[in-house]
């Protein structure tokens, strides 16, 4: 036999070979490229895991400095001469503004037919009209000639657990704040109540309770008292103010 034609059958055994080298070795090039990507691809879930964790943290950091800050000018000291208590500002217009407060802040000079009482906000002081009084839901809506900066109220309850803080002038002391959570819901006495852990004093009734964007939430009510209770705050739900007795600016 010729020696040619096993030379060209040893040459094509050796094409096969070369091309099955190549063939392994573009497998081995998709693999590698495969497990590349896979990697990358953990890479960037991990990294968004990450940055969910942190938008997370940043929201449960509340700068209630900034929120106190945004809220107090909304927020007034009312005086009727024999009582202190607080109200804010729920709506404006070019007629004047309509403050929020409790009826029991002005109940004793209502029931004596006095209808003014002082709004005072540092050391400004301006004279009050109350226009619309609810006993039964311990509510009375107080105006202003002047077009004060309403804070926008919330349409729906909060969770329990959300952060809240509570701004008023307990004892007259315009500005203080106080931050708790949402502790629950009762039904007292035949009203409903949103009941909340930051601390409130005489001079708090009818001040706002808001969230961390500054949304009210309640007006600052009463306070469960007793020998070794704490932190029972009460407040009127925003909605029932805003329901029928005041139109209130809403988120």
């Amino acid at each position: 036999m010729s020696r040619f034609p096993l030379t060209r059958l040893v040459a094509a055994a050796v094409v096969v070979t070369v091309a099955v080298v190549g063939l392994a070795s573009g497998w081995r090039a998709a693999a590698s490229f495969e497990q590349q990507m896979r990697a990358q691809q953990q890479a960037i879930i991990a990294l968004q895991r990450q940055v969910a964790t942190l938008q997370s943290r940043q929201r449960a950091d509340v700068d209630w400095s900034a929120v106190a800050a945004a809220v107090e000018p909304s927020v007034f000291t009312i005086d009727t001469g024999d009582v202190l208590g607080s109200a804010w500002v729920a709506h404006a217009d070019a007629n004047g503004s309509d403050l929020v407060t409790n009826f029991h802040v002005v109940a004793e000079a209502y029931s004596a037919g006095v209808s003014t009482v002082q709004v005072r906000h540092k050391d400004s002081t301006v004279t009050g009209t109350i226009v619309r009084v609810d006993p039964n839901d311990d509510l009375a809506i107080i105006h202003v000639t002047a077009r004060l900066t309403p804070l926008s109220s919330v349409a729906s309850r909060p969770k329990v657990g959300a952060k809240v803080m509570a701004v008023g002038s307990p004892l007259g002391l315009d500005g203080t704040i106080s931050v708790g959570v949402v502790s629950g819901y009762r039904s007292l006495d035949g009203s409903d109540y949103m009941q909340f852990s930051a601390p409130i004093s005489p001079g708090n009734s009818g001040g706002p309770v808001v969230d961390e964007e500054g949304h009210v939430l309640a007006v600052a009510s009463a306070k469960l008292v007793g020998t070794g209770v704490e932190a029972l705050s009460l407040g009127i739900p925003v909605q029932t103010a805003c329901g029928g007795l005041v139109v209130c600016d809403r988120v």
